[in-house]
């Protein structure tokens, strides 16, 4: 047993952390999901590479054995809805990073209160907005489970709640005040071009001297 005050490492890094295709992979992942690093990240590889260690381990089982240890693998990715109920192994290895990212609270939230990006959801989630049940839950990367998105709601004391009612308001009347601009526009188009364009003395003088030869 270690020392509680340093504790073992979570995640491993890369093994060519300098690789151009994978920084920028790392890059445009880090901006889908608003991690802070890429530390965040790197502890999802490492989640996802235990499961497909467990699957992997599990076919080279007896069948007797398998049977008896696989609904448990199962059932636990089931609560967390990274797999169905009737999926199998081959499921389990066909997994990505985004699946495991995607069920984080960060990303739950931006989806079911559609705030415009990932680091606004972070922040309502830092700051004690976001409430699962009667807990508030201030941790981004907390996974939720599929029994706990239809608890999931802000705060009773969040400003946020205010804000959300705004935005469907002005969703809800966005579209005539589009049409109404849109108009007047296109009036003042038609009456431009219906003016005559007056001609200049030298056009006049250039007109004259054409007829004359």
């Amino acid at each position: 047993m270690g020392d509680p005050k340093n504790p073992r490492r979570v995640w491993k890094k890369p093994k060519r952390p300098l690789n151009y295709d994978l920084k920028m992979e790392e890059l445009k992942t880090l901006g889908t999901f608003g991690l802070k690093t890429k530390r965040e990240l790197w502890k999802a590889h490492t989640q996802l590479s235990k499961l497909r260690h467990q699957a992997r381990s599990l076919l080279a089982l007896r069948q007797e054995v398998r049977e008896k240890k696989e609904p448990i693998l199962m059932q636990s990715l089931a609560k967390v809805g990274l797999v169905e109920e009737r999926s199998t192994l081959d499921d389990v290895l066909n997994l990505q990073v985004t699946d495991l990212l995607s069920r984080r609270l960060q990303t739950v939230v931006q989806k079911k209160f559609s705030f415009k990006t990932p680091y606004q959801a972070r922040q309502a989630v830092v700051h004690g907005h976001i409430m699962i049940g009667d807990r508030i839950i201030n941790v981004p990367s907390y996974v939720v489970k599929t029994n706990e998105e239809k608890q999931l709601s802000l705060a009773p004391d969040s400003s946020l709640s205010k804000l959300v009612e705004q935005l469907e308001k002005s969703k809800a009347e966005q579209p005539p005040a589009e049409n109404s601009e849109s108009q007047p526009k296109e009036e003042g188009k038609v009456e431009t071009t219906e003016q005559p364009q007056e001609q200049s003395p030298v056009e006049k003088t250039k007109i004259e001297n054409s007829s004359t030869k």
